[in-house]
């Protein structure tokens, strides 16, 4: 795979984190993570493909053992707020005076320097201070969060795993490693670039909620179907629209001009209603085929079944049934190969690891009775 050879040392955190350690481990890092020792279960549900070694930083045993684990490895990514790890002795300084080559990411919210880097948040936080909260939500209404997903995950694990390959390559050439700094307010502004870029086009001249992209207009838009379902209608183009105006069973002639606002809402009303006398499915068969950009919108139960991701293998099904995305995107002669086994227990590798690491059965067993690392092996074997 792409990243076959690379060792990464992720420190367990939450969601961004993990994410980024779950890309680097589905491409062919060889990625361990450091879970507390005092902890029973994990929060990483993006354990995939993974190794767990248990061990308690509050002992100057376990940071010797964590700085002789990075001495070895090409990565590494930790989520703590600033100042955290040189608290520890753990800083880049300290680490990449040990090891020039060592990549290491910090992912926060707010970034290693500015008067909130020390600050708690979370994804609406990060997107509240990143501008693009304000432009999230329908008219008249109060800005909402898409989910986790614009800070967390796109503008977080994503970016910072970009950031860590980009540091990876430039080490083939310099023969350095570097720190990443990557802060989710900025990941994310950056990934609403297009926003900021495209102001001065007239995509977002009105109120939130009124404008073309995000649910003023009628052919942009999801709408409820006689079944209770939805669909997902992006007609923008007029040839598009023509397409979506025919298979709804309408005249053109008798409706208002596409693109006049002031008419949309009488528009949507029309669609809504001409929509909500069909089923989803007789809806599909209606646009299966037809340039209308009109698509249905799948549960999370349903994606895996759909013909066109079902042919793709868009989505994979893991050893104790679970479905989730395949990695993306698809590599033609290096392709991911993501583990399909159940995540690690808390702990399960910290024996292997240290012993590939260089410690002696007796150092391990020392380390075990002193409490600087725990293992979870008698589990693993159930």
């Amino acid at each position: 795979m792409a990243l076959s050879g690379i060792r990464v040392i992720e420190l367990a955190g939450l969601a961004p984190v993990p994410f980024c350690g779950m890309i680097l481990s589905d491409f062919g890092a060889k990625v361990i993570r450091i879970d507390r020792t005092n902890t029973v279960s994990s929060v990483d549900v993006q354990g995939r493909g993974k190794l767990s070694a248990a061990l308690n930083l509050k002992k100057p045993e376990g940071v010797a053992v964590l700085k002789n684990l990075c001495l070895r490895s090409d990565v590494l990514i930790e989520p703590f707020r600033k100042g955290v790890m040189e608290k520890l002795g753990l800083g880049p300084q300290e680490l990449l005076n040990e090891n020039p080559r060592l990549i290491y990411a910090r992912l926060t919210g707010y970034g290693q320097s500015g008067s909130y880097a020390k600050a708690a948040g979370h994804d609406i936080n990060y997107i509240a201070m990143s501008g693009l909260l304000s432009k999230l939500g329908r008219a008249q209404e109060n800005p909402y969060a898409p989910l986790n997903l614009l800070a967390d995950f796109a503008g977080g694990g994503l970016t910072c795993a970009m950031g860590i390959i980009m540091a990876l390559l430039e080490r083939t050439k310099s023969g350095k490693g570097q720190v990443v700094d990557a802060s989710m307010v900025e990941g994310a502004a950056y990934v609403g670039s297009f926003i900021w870029k495209s102001q001065k086009v007239g995509l977002w001249n009105n109120l939130r909620g009124e404008n073309l992209l995000d649910s003023g207009a009628p052919f942009y838009e999801t709408y409820k179907t006689s079944d209770g379902k939805y669909l997902a209608v992006g007609a923008i183009e007029p040839q598009f629209y023509e397409e979506l105006i025919t298979g709804l069973g309408l005249d053109s002639t008798q409706l208002p001009l596409q693109m006049s606002n002031s008419d949309w809402p009488q528009l949507k009303k029309i669609f809504a209603d001409v929509f909500a006398s069909k089923t989803q499915e007789e809806w599909c068969k209606i646009f299966d085929g037809k340039d209308a950009c009109v698509t249905p919108v799948l549960s999370l139960d349903e994606v895996a079944s759909h013909p066109h991701n079902k042919e793709r293998g868009s989505f994979m099904v893991d050893s104790q049934g679970g479905i989730s995305p395949r990695p993306a995107p698809i590599l033609s002669r290096t392709p991911a190969n993501p583990s399909l086994n159940r995540d690690p227990l808390i702990g399960e590798h910290t024996v292997s690891i240290l012993s590939e690491f260089g410690y002696s059965q007796e150092d391990i067993e020392n380390l075990m009775l002193s409490g600087v690392i725990a293992s979870n092996k008698t589990k693993s074997n159930l």
